[in-house]
């Protein structure tokens, strides 16, 4: 999936045999790479909000979800949504965290791999695009109003109720964006997606802790403003495993298993013609040819 010159990989954890034998690691290019994001998340924004909005299904399948978590005594998105609302520097936090984070820690996440682990690199941006992927299905097979705009559920919309900007579905942005694409939830996908990489690949244990908490995080942020049902993180959660499994069979392995960096194929040696062969001494002047000089000892005779 990647560009670039074939290269070899340096001497770590060798995929499985069979498809990645035939695949040759290669180098990332960034001017591909960046048109690449840059044009997927076009298309993506396009698909995602070109996706009918259903209200009226919409609304049952919320309705239908809202009533499965209580029935499991796992409806607690409510009591979430009305505590953290009544602090207003944390709700207000939250809906910063959701409009940005999202994109910030994604990228950053996506610039460190290709330029510190550039052999995982292609492996790790495909689980992540093929996650955003499958997720379209989603939006279109199973349009979802998330919990602040279901009917008689008594939800906070906290991006309108505290002014702040960003959400893609609230205040002007709602205009120009898809409602009831709520069902899979990508806040926890690319979370995860980023959690997973870096417990796995960072070294430093202050980051690998950071990876940790990031999607947890993220999790209670989707719930406290209302965004999104937490079985919405399960569909996310289950886009990100289809995503981690294509790349496995694409590249025999998962990318923590593919080799950290890559080197350029060596020079093939050039060949070499053999030098001729000497010319022999011409004969000394009065020799008969092919004499040989006599052999002169340096000692006295006895």
């Amino acid at each position: 999936m990647a560009t670039g010159t074939p290269i070899q990989a340096e001497d770590t954890d060798s995929p499985r045999p069979g498809l990645a034998a035939r695949r040759p690691v290669r180098r990332p290019v960034i001017w591909f790479e960046l048109a690449l994001i840059g044009v997927s998340y076009l298309v993506y924004s396009l698909i995602r909000n070109a996706v009918p909005e259903h209200e009226a299904v919409a609304m049952r399948h919320a309705h239908w979800i809202w009533d499965l978590e209580r029935s499991i005594g796992l409806g607690f998105e409510h009591a979430v949504n009305h505590s953290v609302n009544s602090v207003t520097w944390l709700i207000v936090s939250m809906n910063y965290y959701y409009a940005t984070l999202h994109f910030v820690v994604t990228i950053g996440v996506l610039v460190w791999l290709y330029r510190w682990q550039p052999g995982r690199y292609a492996a790790a941006r495909t689980a992540l695009f093929a996650t955003t992927g499958v997720a379209l299905l989603g939006y279109y097979l199973y349009p979802l109003a998330p919990p602040r705009l279901m009917t008689g559920g008594d939800f906070i919309d906290t991006v309108v109720v505290h002014g702040t900007w960003g959400s893609m579905a609230s205040g002007d942005m709602a205009n120009v964006s898809n409602q009831y694409a709520a069902m899979p939830s990508m806040h926890i996908g690319w979370s995860t997606w980023c959690g997973v990489l870096l417990v796995l690949l960072a070294r430093p244990l202050w980051v690998k802790l950071l990876g940790a908490v990031y999607p947890v995080l993220t999790l209670v942020v989707i719930v406290a403003t209302a965004n999104h049902f937490w079985l919405d993180a399960v569909g996310g959660l289950l886009c990100l495993a289809f995503g981690f499994g294509l790349v496995t069979w694409w590249y025999g392995a998962l990318p923590h298993r593919l080799p950290v960096a890559v080197t350029r194929d060596p020079a093939p040696a050039a060949e070499t013609t053999p030098a001729p062969a000497a010319a022999p001494a011409p004969a000394a002047h009065g020799s008969a040819p092919g004499a040989q000089e006599p052999v002169r000892s340096s000692g006295r005779a006895g």
